[in-house]
């Protein structure tokens, strides 16, 4: 078993599903049971962080509320690595149903090299579906405390890994780990 914390981003504000993510039901099961089961494994220590841990009690797992409140997924990155029983987290969202384990394996295998291990699909990084390791943690204090909220911008001040297309492609081809469900219309789409 590797020593790694795995950190599920759990809840959140969900406007424009109109419900928590978290429940809404993909292939006849709740969205996080299935991310539950891709990430199963992958590190010794799992975790949820959630606002709402009365909704997850049946899922059994140790929950984290936000150390910030209100502050969003760089918030909730932060209590993740926070409350992390080990040097390094993979984070990801509860609302991606088709996160590749080998992808995540590989990422894994490279947590040594650097701070953040982020693939970059598209030209843009996909900073909840990465690793953090705790040197984050002050940065990210400082973003969260300045309300500067987008993720990346405490990279500059970290040791990045960013994983190239080129490098994902051995494990995903069209880069579908990436996809989430943000809304009824995408969950129709998938679904169809």
């Amino acid at each position: 078993m590797v020593r790694l914390t795995v950190a599920v981003q759990a809840g959140g504000q969900s406007r424009r599903m109109g419900m928590d993510k978290s429940f809404v039901l993909f292939g006849g099961r709740p969205l996080i049971e299935t991310v539950l089961e891709k990430v199963a494994g992958l590190g010794d220590e799992l975790i949820l962080i959630t606002n709402e841990p009365d909704e997850y009690a049946h899922l059994d797992l140790p929950m984290y509320p936000d150390v910030y409140p209100d502050h969003g997924s760089l918030g909730g990155i932060y209590t993740a690595v926070y409350h992390a029983a080990h040097p390094h987290t993979l984070v990801v969202a509860c609302d991606m149903p088709w996160l590749n384990r080998g992808l995540l394996r590989y990422m894994i295998s490279l947590r040594d090299t650097a701070d953040v291990i982020v693939p970059r699909w598209q030209k843009f990084p996909e900073p909840l579906h990465a690793i953090y390791s705790k040197a984050c943690l002050p940065p990210i204090k400082t973003n969260l405390a300045a309300k500067r909220l987008k993720i990346i911008r405490f990279f500059p001040q970290v040791r990045v890994r960013y994983l190239e297309p080129e490098e994902i492609r051995r494990f995903d081809r069209d880069g579908r780990s990436f996809a989430n469900i943000n809304t009824p219309g995408d969950l129709a789409k998938f679904q169809a």
